[in-house]
C-alpha cells in the first residue's frame, strides 16, 4: 500500500473520548488531503445545518430504500429517538476517486461493518486512557443527567472491550498531540495488518 494514495480511515471511540474535537483539529493541522465523510440521517436538520455539508438529510422512506437497495456501507437506528443514521458507499467511493483520504467517524458496530466490506481500511479506536478518565471528562461536561452518565460508561465500556478490532490506538491526553499522532499513523500505515498502539503523554 503507497502511504500516500487515498485510503479509507475509521476512527471510533467511546462518547467523551474528545473524537470530534481531535478530528477538528487533525484536519487543520495534517497536510494528507482529508476529507470527513457526510453521513445520510432521517432526523430533521438543526438551525444552520445544510444537506451535504453536515448530513445528507433524507425522508424515512428514502432511507429505508437506499438501505434495501444495500447503498450504506454502514447504518444504524438509534433507539429512543427512532432515527437513521448511515455511512452512503458513494460518498466514500467519490473521495476516494477525488484522490482524498476519506475519514469515517463511527461507532465500534458501524465499524465492524465497514471492515467486513473494506478489510484495508486504515482502523484508529481514541480513548482518555481509562474509564475513570472517561467518567470525569463526562462529568465535567455538565450537561449530561446522572442516567445518561452512567448509559454512556456502560456502552463505552463495551466500545473499551473492542479496541483490539483496530489496527492503531491513540490516548487523547493532549489535543494536538493527539492529531498528530493520528497523522503520524496515516503517514505511516503500509498494508500489514500490525498493532500500533501511540500513546499521548503522561
Amino acid at each position: 500500500m503507497n502511504a500516500l494514495a487515498p485510503q479509507l480511515v475509521i476512527i471510533s471511540g467511546p462518547s467523551g473520548a474528545g473524537k470530534s474535537t481531535v478530528l477538528r483539529t487533525l484536519l487543520g493541522r495534517c497536510p494528507l488531503p482529508l476529507q470527513l465523510s457526510v453521513s445520510a440521517t432521517t432526523r430533521a436538520p438543526r438551525p444552520g445545518e445544510q444537506d451535504g455539508v453536515d448530513y445528507f438529510f433524507l425522508t424515512p422512506e428514502e432511507f429505508g430504500r437506499r438501505r434495501e437497495q444495500g447503498q450504506f456501507l454502514e447504518c444504524k437506528e438509534v433507539y429512543g429517538r427512532g432515527h437513521w443514521y448511515g455511512t452512503l458507499a458513494s460518498q466514500v467511493a467519490t473521495g476516494l476517486e477525488a484522490g482524498k483520504w476519506v475519514i469515517l467517524e463511527i461507532d465500534v458496530e458501524g465499524a465492524k461493518a465497514v471492515i467486513e466490506q473494506r478489510p484495508e481500511a486504515i482502523t484508529i479506536f481514541v480513548h482518555p486512557g481509562s474509564m475513570t478518565e472517561l467518567e470525569r471528562r463526562l462529568r465535567d461536561r455538565g450537561t449530561e443527567t446522572e442516567e445518561s452518565i452512567r448509559r454512556r460508561l456502560e456502552v463505552a465500556a463495551c466500545e473499551m472491550a473492542a479496541k483490539g478490532l483496530y489496527r492503531h490506538e491513540v490516548i487523547n491526553h493532549e489535543l494536538e498531540q493527539a492529531a498528530d499522532q493520528i497523522c503520524r499513523i496515516l503517514s505511516n500505515d503500509s498494508s500489514l495488518n500490525h498493532d500500533s498502539t501511540v500513546p499521548g503523554p503522561n
